[in-house]
């Protein structure tokens, strides 16, 4: 997975997400950047991983890893993960035809049609349900918003994180495998550590910068060596998170999200970014000082969002008691071959 093979994408997205953003901009992060969007579609990256014959590009989960890391780092109000790698998914699963241009979240609901907390939901034309007809019968439908009960809600960052409720009685949805629903989750899950691997990398920037440049009684923050360790501690959880998801997306890659050595790996990423998440977000406050929680500086539109999305598709400690309860479920003589991802025989969990 060398970057030297993905050159031109990451050119190409340095391009798309260089434009210069004015810290003091009013704006409402609940509303979808509308001109980055069309950029984004006009170069087919709105459906990358999408197949060419449902208006998607045939990208692979690495060429995405790159686009989200530059959504992240970006702080970007796009749904690119909600669009592509879940309700695009969705309707290839079922069979459902997306060749147009709406923009789409993803839900999975209960019995009585109620989904919480879905990203973008408000903002989107469509939202595509993965939801229970019956038992071991889980549909998926393509439904317009205007057919949803909304209530609105935002994360600490102030993106849309809205319940929706779906009158299930009236959508003809098309049958899938009820395996989906939990795919959905790890899918979810590894999108939002690349999400936060970009903003991660932003945040280090960020401080580097401010650190060598700011002047305090007669020399760069940087030379003082509690803030040096500020930003090393930093700077190494953020590498760490980073090489987790890397090796994540590297698994998904060659094996699917039904391996199960992908799921550990992806839980695994997911559990670093959360717990990496507490020490980068709390460095960069204490090395940068005030001003990184004033509207003036972009800080906070970075930090919020990693403290965001880390919860979006399960807890830190729910993705960290499925990596307890996969170990013990393996046994000692299969601990190692488990976490480094080797070839083992996977115990089945109850």
């Amino acid at each position: 997975m060398s970057r030297a093979e993905h050159k031109e994408l990451i050119d190409m997205l340095e391009s798309v997400f260089s434009r210069k953003r004015e810290a003091t901009d009013e704006r409402d992060d609940a509303i979808i950047d509308s001109d980055l969007w069309n950029r984004l579609a006009g170069l087919g990256l709105d459906r990358l991983t999408g197949d060419e014959a449902q208006h998607g590009s045939g990208g692979s989960w690495i060429e995405s890893m790159y686009l989200l890391e530059a959504v992240g780092r970006d702080a970007a109000r796009v749904p690119i993960a909600e669009n592509d790698l879940l309700a695009g998914w969705l309707l290839n699963c079922a069979g459902i035809p997306a060749d147009d241009n709406l923009i789409r979240s993803a839900a999975v609901t209960n019995s009585e049609g109620y989904a919480m907390a879905v990203p973008w939901g408000r903002a989107v034309d469509r939202v595509v349900v993965l939801y229970p007809a019956s038992k071991n019968n889980w549909r998926v439908a393509d439904v317009p918003t205007g057919e949803v009960r909304i209530v609105a809600g935002t994360n600490y960052a102030g993106e849309p994180r809205d319940n929706l409720t779906f009158d299930l009685d009236k959508l003809a949805g098309q049958q899938v495998s009820d395996s989906l629903a939990e795919e959905f989750r790890f899918r979810g899950g590894l999108a939002r550590t690349h999400l936060i691997a970009g903003a991660m990398s932003r945040i280090e920037r960020l401080v580097v910068d401010h650190t060598s440049a700011r002047i305090q009684f007669g020399r760069p923050l940087a030379k003082f060596q509690a803030v040096q360790q500020l930003v090393a501690d930093m700077a190494s959880e953020a590498r760490l998170a980073k090489a987790g998801a890397d090796a994540a997306a590297t698994l998904v890659n060659a094996r699917g999200f039904s391996d199960p050595r992908s799921r550990f790996a992806i839980a695994a990423s997911a559990s670093l970014v959360g717990h990496a998440s507490s020490t980068v977000v709390r460095n960069a406050h204490q090395a940068m000082g005030a001003i990184g929680f004033t509207a003036e500086h972009e800080l906070h539109r970075h930090t919020n969002r990693v403290l965001s999305w880390r919860s979006d598709f399960g807890s830190v400690r729910r993705w960290d008691d499925y990596l307890t309860e996969v170990s013990v479920a393996q046994g000692s003589a299969n601990l190692w071959p488990t976490i480094v991802g080797t070839e083992y025989r996977p115990a089945t969990l109850a």
